[in-house]
């Protein structure tokens, strides 16, 4: 299984930097013009299939960018890391705390380990439905941080010692 994976456009907590988490954001008005041109990026890439989280950012990028002409999977299990009592705080106080979270749950939230589990888990039952699709997964850090300990063979540890650096697509073989 051949797999894209595309961050989610910017949301208006990106730009206020703050930690969304599980908190239901909206797009900013760069993140649904990012939307627009990410059709583009894939133009010469045949998709077979999009899954992202059912978190509106991620709906929205995939909505905006491709409409309804390629199938789409909805799935709880791609979002990004609960923050718990820490959703919507700013993202220096999170970012600062997360490598303390990667075994203990975030107060009344999840551990990097308990969300690289969910994440990991679509995956493999993806690939078992899939084998031999092209997917693109727009997602989150977390749904990423699933792929790269998945299939990156990359510890949790070393997915958060990377400052993420946007790029318009990462490729991985499922």
């Amino acid at each position: 299984m051949k797999i894209y994976f595309a961050a989610h456009s910017t949301t208006k907590d990106n730009e206020s930097h703050l930690s969304s988490g599980w908190k239901d954001v909206e797009l900013s008005d760069l993140g649904v013009q990012q939307s627009r041109e990410m059709v583009d990026t894939f133009k010469d890439i045949k998709i077979d299939l999009i899954c992202c989280s059912d978190l509106r950012r991620a709906i929205d990028t995939v909505k905006i960018a491709f409409g309804d002409k390629i199938p789409i999977i909805i799935d709880k299990r791609l979002r990004e890391l609960d923050y718990g009592d820490f959703e919507g705080k700013p993202s220096e106080i999170v970012d600062s705390m997360k490598k303390e979270h990667i075994k203990i749950p975030f107060p009344n939230g999840e551990s990097y380990e308990q969300a690289v589990a969910r994440v990991q888990d679509f995956y493999t039952e993806l690939k078992e439905k899939y084998p031999d699709r092209t997917v693109l997964i727009v997602g989150h850090r977390a749904t990423q941080y699933g792929l790269d300990t998945l299939v990156g063979g990359k510890t949790i540890e070393e997915c958060l010692s990377v400052p993420f650096k946007w790029q318009p697509y990462w490729e991985y073989n499922l």
